[in-house]
């Protein structure tokens, strides 16, 4: 594939820290580089924690962890998602209960949130799908209301920021801020990486101190080889912090690239009129993991069709996620009825190529070769 739908881009120094974390004989979970990008994560989220571990799905199940999550408490979430944001809740015994989503931003509906609300409500989580923060004011305000706990999915949004009005005065904040507490992954295809790997941000030290002592087997962090309740072995090792430290180090030139490639594929695709592109709202920064566009008009359900035309002549791409009430382990009578803009928008939408590596010349190419497969 010429274009690849992603590529790590390691041009910093993750290479020498890799090998210093390697001759160090340091490369479990231990070692100066976890606590340093742990460090360097929190300032970079203004968070006071950043806890490492070892994926994104893990970092979402410390999450309810932390809040201590009850088998048969309801977790309201997105009905268009990575199926990790379900399954999370699954493991703890918890009920996903799905949002339809906005036409606009694909992420949830929050004039839709309170409808779902039912006595047995613990918790909302809200995912910043594709790197587009939703809309957190709004959202925090019906938590409070009813007394509920705000987890952020930032698995796409590093980065991100959302702007929020506080005392008349209007404040950016960074996705993972902003909730009680939230998750990232550095998976190989997101906008910072270890290959592998996740962290959990929060300014509740109890949460913090609830997420060391289940990463690491439940031991106590007084007491060594103590196990004071069951854990999980949910450690990142030193080799990934290396890895992840150097990125870190360019976040700010990895989030420059990812609104460079957005800006030029929107210019280039904007005439089209078969082609409809998530606008980035006011009131947020988008950090464009992904570059997402929609099909409309005669072309709007020959999705499929379109990204395998685009796949032949060389142009990689991946579609919007399936509807999870559609997922076998999560299937809902009626869905297509339950979340009509879900089913629409999923089934219409696509990634193209967002990897910091290409130019603009390369953007200009996947723009003939899709306005050549998309036209009237």
């Amino acid at each position: 594939m010429k274009y690849p739908i992603a590529k790590p881009v390691l041009i910093g120094n993750e290479r020498k820290y890799l090998i210093d974390a390697f001759d160090s004989t340091w490369i479990s979970s231990q070692g100066s580089y976890i606590a340093e990008v742990e460090k360097q994560f929190a300032a970079f989220c203004n968070v006071e924690e950043a806890l490492t571990c070892s994926n994104g799905t893990v970092a979402l199940h410390l999450a309810l962890l932390a809040i201590n999550l009850q088998a048969g408490d309801e977790v309201i979430i997105p009905a268009v998602t990575y199926i990790a944001t379900a399954n999370a809740v699954s493991y703890m015994g918890g009920k996903p209960v799905f949002v339809d989503i906005r036409p606009d931003t694909i992420n949830i509906n929050e004039n839709a949130i309170e409808a779902a609300i039912t006595p047995k409500t613990k918790a909302i989580i809200v995912v910043h799908l594709y790197g587009h923060p939703c809309e957190m004011d709004a959202i925090m305000a019906i938590a409070k209301k009813h007394n509920l706990v705000v987890i952020e999915d930032a698995a796409e949004a590093h980065g991100a920021l959302y702007y929020s009005i506080e005392n008349g005065i209007k404040a950016a904040k960074p996705a993972g801020s902003i909730g009680d507490i939230a998750t990232f992954s550095f998976f190989g295809n997101k906008i910072i990486t270890s290959g592998e790997g996740g962290m959990v941000t929060t300014n509740n030290p109890e949460f913090a101190d609830t997420i060391r002592l289940m990463k690491d087997q439940g031991m106590s962090t007084e007491k060594r080889y103590w196990f004071p309740v069951i854990g999980y072995n949910y450690r990142m090792t030193n080799l990934q912090a290396a890895i992840l430290l150097g990125q870190l180090e360019n976040v700010d030139w990895h989030l420059t690239q990812r609104r460079r490639i957005a800006a030029k594929y929107i210019n280039n695709l904007k005439e089209n009129p078969l082609i409809l592109i998530p606008p980035e709202l006011e009131n947020v920064k988008s950090s464009y993991w992904m570059f997402t566009m929609l099909l409309s008009g005669k072309i709007a359900h020959k999705r499929d069709a379109v990204m395998a035309e685009l796949r032949n002549r060389g142009v990689d791409s991946r579609p919007i996620f399936y509807p999870l009430p559609e997922m076998p382990p999560y299937f809902e009578e009626n869905n297509r009825v339950k979340y009509p803009v879900s089913f629409e928008l999923s089934y219409s939408g696509f990634n193209l190529p967002s990897s910091n590596y290409l130019t603009d010349e390369d953007i200009d190419i996947i723009c003939e070769e899709v306005n050549s497969v998309i036209k009237n």
